[in-house]
């Protein structure tokens, strides 16, 4: 059964079973992760067609950000394994960076999120990617937070910038930045 009815007055449990009001800091970081997910999955139906590889670098992603869920959501020790990011997690992101940068001009301007709906919806993955960052980083100054998270999340809003730049030059428009 989808409905529990046990978040009904408010309160919703955490990886273990702590129950915690809805808008706890672990609910706002997990579940900013969450619709940074949920947009991620937009963008990659969007390019499916047009580029197998950032597509799947695109679903890696998600499957990473549902091990940020988890472990933003679990408060104290579980007495079963949890999944964890891959120790090169922040590293293949830097690696995917600097590969989609190399086939890109320098930048030289604040680009205005557009250029076609692909990298617009970049655009929005990313700022929901930076709030999500800062919701962890807010997190990490009451609980014990695994600083590997906020790094994993900030790297790949730099990913998103960047994909964003070569979802707009790959199709050959130009950039709309702002002067």
């Amino acid at each position: 059964m989808i409905y529990t009815k046990t978040g009904d007055k408010g309160t919703t449990s955490l990886v273990g079973g702590t129950r915690v009001p809805k808008f706890h800091p672990r609910v706002e970081a997990y579940g900013t992760v969450d619709e940074l997910n949920a947009h991620i999955g937009l963008l990659a139906e969007m390019i499916k067609d047009t580029d197998g590889t950032q597509y799947g670098l695109l679903k890696e992603v998600q499957r990473n950000l549902f091990i940020v869920q988890t472990l933003l959501a679990t408060e104290k020790e579980v007495p079963f394994p949890l999944p964890q990011l891959p120790d090169t997690a922040v590293a293949d992101m830097e690696h995917s960076i600097d590969t989609l940068q190399a086939s890109l001009p320098p930048f030289r301007s604040f680009v205005i999120p557009g250029g076609n709906t692909a990298s617009a919806q970049c655009h929005v993955a990313r700022t929901v990617c930076r709030r999500a960052e800062r919701r962890i980083v807010q997190l990490a100054q009451e609980a014990e937070v695994d600083s590997l998270l906020a790094c994993y999340i900030n790297r790949l809003s730099d990913y998103l910038f960047v994909l964003s730049r070569h979802l707009v030059l790959s199709q050959g428009a130009e950039e709309s930045v702002f002067r």
